[in-house]
């Protein structure tokens, strides 16, 4: 692809907190809060893991370890994003957040997940459709 020219858009995400929009990229680490960002996504993954979620590897497309897709999983940018909502906004708060692609069925789960455990209403903006996460569910009712 890059000898013709084509370049794939890397993925990222987008959200607003007291008039300043804030950018996450995939494993970035350059917000001011990335360690605190980080640290949540851990919480939030012990979590779900104990409510039965398995992080869905195979939509990782390089060749490298199930542990390193995983790893990789876990820090997209919306999920980034939201950890970064949860930090900053009160409890009930609803998060809002705009993504340039379209959202993996990992993310898909795990922000279902993150809705029930949190108890906040998570409206994801993809290059698709809005997603409204509410109680362990989607109002796509699973269909993007």
């Amino acid at each position: 692809m890059k000898a013709k020219g084509v370049e794939k858009v890397p993925a990222c995400s987008w959200v607003e907190f007291e008039g300043k929009v804030h950018e996450f990229r995939v494993g970035d680490k350059s917000h001011p809060l990335s360690d605190q960002i980080y640290k949540k996504l851990d919480e939030l993954g012990l979590e779900m893991k104990t409510m039965g979620y398995e992080p869905t590897t195979e939509v990782v497309m390089f060749d490298v370890e199930d542990e390193e897709k995983e790893h990789t999983l876990v820090h997209h940018s919306e999920k980034l994003a939201i950890a970064f909502n949860l930090l900053v906004t009160g409890p009930g708060e609803t998060i809002r957040v705009t993504k340039n692609l379209r959202v993996c069925s990992d993310c898909h789960t795990a922000i279902k997940l993150v809705s029930r455990i949190t108890h906040r209403e998570i409206i994801v903006r993809d290059n698709n459709r809005f997603h409204c996460f509410r109680d362990g569910s989607c109002s796509c009712n699973d269909y993007w």
